[in-house]
């Protein structure tokens, strides 16, 4: 796992290039330590998350998979579950450089938000190797393209492109693969500019915690949280930079 810091942003770059980085137990074992870190580091606002060469994540390793038939591995033995990026109280973006399937195609959507390369290829992959829909996945993907489509891409396993991915809502924006970084880095750091990183937390929080709310729970704890940022510095600095028509300098969020 390679680790890069630089006007806010951490970059994360999966970094099995030979093996398409596919998933093992060291690789999430490191990612989620590095996800740990980054949330306690007031140095980073944003993360992105990538893959070197070819692929983003082609899924848990066949090496891994052969052993769980074979009996010889006890699963895999990380704590934190596959959902863990969601925990972490800074924006995670997964830039999708190529192959996203199975457990990597989790791990882009267990992401705040996704860009993807264009001519990425996706798929859900599980119900061709005889797998279900696994880690929250079932949960994940009719919320973000429907029921109809979600069963469609979890009952088929077929391959889709980054562009068709963009276009169900799977991701963002899908550029072309040599403009990705460009496009996600120029994105990450307007964040790690000009969002205060507290109200980034909270609003983080929101929308991944009022997926199970009603409309009147999900307005009462807004309101409650809207009294509470009234009185952080950010608020302040957020109102001053603007009658000042100055860029921000909010402060690093401390949890």
């Amino acid at each position: 796992m390679l680790s890069d810091l630089a006007d806010g942003v951490l970059t994360l770059t999966f970094n099995r290039p030979e093996r398409l980085n596919a998933w093992t137990e060291a690789l999430g074992t490191r990612y989620f330590d590095l996800l740990t870190e980054a949330e306690r580091d007031p140095a980073v606002r944003v993360i992105v998350v990538t893959g070197a060469g070819r692929g983003f994540c082609a899924g848990a390793d066949f090496q891994t998979l052969t052993a769980l038939q074979d009996g010889t591995l006890e699963a895999f033995t990380e704590r934190r579950p596959n959902t863990f990026p969601v925990s972490v109280r800074k924006p995670v973006i997964a830039a999708v450089n190529g192959a996203c399937a199975g457990l990597g195609m989790v791990h882009a959507l267990v992401c705040d938000l996704v860009f993807t390369a264009a001519e990425a290829k996706w798929t859900t992959a599980f119900s061709r190797r005889g797998l279900i829909a696994e880690y929250g996945l079932a949960w994940v993907l009719p919320k973000l393209v429907g029921q109809a489509r979600a069963l469609d891409l979890l009952l088929s396993g077929r391959t889709f492109t980054g562009e068709e991915a963009a276009g169900l809502g799977l991701a963002l924006r899908a550029v072309p693969r040599e403009e990705l970084a460009g496009v996600v880095g120029d994105y990450a750091r307007d964040l790690a500019r000009n969002s205060s990183p507290a109200s980034m937390a909270v609003i983080k929080r929101q929308v991944w915690g009022d997926w199970d709310l009603g409309l009147d729970d999900s307005r009462t704890a807004a309101e409650r949280l809207m009294a509470e940022s009234f009185g952080r510095p950010d608020f302040a600095e957020g109102v001053a930079s603007y009658l000042e028509k100055r860029p921000p300098e909010f402060p690093p969020f401390t949890g």
